[in-house]
């Protein structure tokens, strides 16, 4: 127990030493005048923040993310779960906002969660000066840090009607959540002993407890939500990630859940591992499609196919916006629409449609053979996305269209 306790005693350090040694931006305390219930005046004592804003010339898109390192509740894992993260951000035009959160033991609930809440209404607040969408703001956190992220988003509150404080005027609920391995059930044997300490003490009431177990606390408006685990994490067992995506669903919340069969706790970006650094992507991926990466509104578009003048059986049509066709192939990252095509139909609900505007379309036809086409079935008869010379206009409302190819 005595070399347990020191190996976390020596991880603390790591971790101070590595927020020691991040560069990044000035911070930006929360409260300037001194941060409520704060039990000193040292760095620790008043929460802050550190903007880091995309390079200029790369795409703008309205997009800001506040980032929870992780440490236990204990310390802040300030580098790789902060500083290299809100970099990765901004290589895909998003603003990383990382937060420096009050810590446990000398500081408890609800302390952390009043902290993260004022860093994200801070961020709504003055989202003009910081070159962001008052709409366009997600929060982010990685164990730990991943349950006070999710704690934000199952316990957030609205604007004050009276606030003497502008920044309480405005909302604190996130518009989406990205959790990494993160920590979620305080009251399961699953749960994470340490942060639950730290965050509520030695004898928490049990009605505490079970509010801050966030799978307990989901509903329809907790915003669309990213995870991120592996199955072998022995420090913050994957089962605080399937829970809380259970519930996700459970409620109808938009969800998306990777979980990597290896890889140790606390990676980060993970790079250096060809595997697991993929989690990055597949965020990118995932904001894109959630339309976080580009801004343009998304329409409804539904209506008929036919191939050699007869409904094409079986294939699939997507809507690819011209602002993403870049020659480098990145583009704008504007969310592509797309669609199942049975018997010659197809339907894209608004909620994920195709962006208004002049859109590229693409159509693969799966094949005509019984039961089931193959690979050497499948035909992509518009080529490339970029050569395609197949357009459409997409306009707000409900788009009803009819392609007639040959192949």
């Amino acid at each position: 127990m005595r070399m347990l306790s020191t190996l976390m005693l020596l991880a603390g350090v790591l971790l101070v030493a590595r927020e020691a040694g991040a560069v990044g931006p000035e911070p930006v305390l929360l409260w300037p005048e001194g941060a409520p219930r704060a039990n000193g005046t040292e760095e620790a004592d008043q929460p802050s923040i550190r903007v880091y804003k995309p390079e200029p010339g790369t795409p703008e898109t309205g997009t800001a993310v506040v980032i929870c390192p992780g440490g236990g509740y204990g310390a802040l894992a300030f580098d790789h779960e902060g500083h290299q993260v809100a970099k990765w951000f901004n290589r895909i035009g998003v603003t990383g906002v990382v937060l420096r959160y009050r810590l446990g033991p000398k500081y408890h609930h609800p302390t952390q969660l009043n902290d993260a809440l004022r860093a994200i209404r801070y961020v709504r607040a003055n989202a003009a000066e910081l070159g962001v969408e008052p709409g366009r703001i997600g929060v982010m956190g990685f164990s730990a840090g991943g349950h006070l992220a999710s704690t934000v988003s199952t316990h957030y509150d609205e604007a004050e009607l009276n606030a003497t404080d502008p920044i309480d005027e405005v909302s604190s609920r996130p518009d989406f959540a990205v959790l990494c391995y993160p920590v979620i059930s305080l009251k399961s044997s699953f749960g994470h002993s340490g942060s639950k300490r730290n965050l509520l003490g030695e004898n928490p009431e049990a009605a505490l407890v079970e509010s801050l177990s966030n799978e307990t606390q989901v509903t329809k408006e907790t915003p669309p939500t990213f995870i991120f685990h592996t199955a072998e994490d022995p420090g913050v067992p994957v089962q605080n990630a399937l829970v809380y995506y259970s519930a996700l669903i459970e409620h109808k919340v938009p969800a998306e859940l990777h979980v990597y069969q290896n890889g140790p706790h606390g990676v980060g970006l993970a790079q250096g591992d060809p595997v697991l650094a993929t989690w990055s992507e597949r965020l990118k991926d995932w904001l894109q499609s959630n339309g976080w990466l580009g801004q343009g509104a998304r329409a409804a578009v539904k209506g008929e196919v036919k191939l050699n003048g007869e409904p094409m059986r079986w294939g699939m049509i997507a809507f690819v916006p011209v602002g993403n066709l870049a020659e480098d192939g990145r583009g704008a990252g504007l969310p592509v629409g797309y669609s199942m095509v049975a018997r010659g139909n197809f339907s894209i609900p608004a909620s994920r449609g195709a962006t208004v505007g002049e859109n590229r379309v693409q159509v693969v036809d799966f094949g005509d053979v019984q039961p089931r086409p193959t690979e050497e079935d499948v035909a992509f008869l518009t080529g490339a996305a970029r050569h395609s010379s197949l357009t459409a206009q997409i306009v707000e409302g409900e788009n009803v269209l009819t392609f007639e190819l040959q192949h």
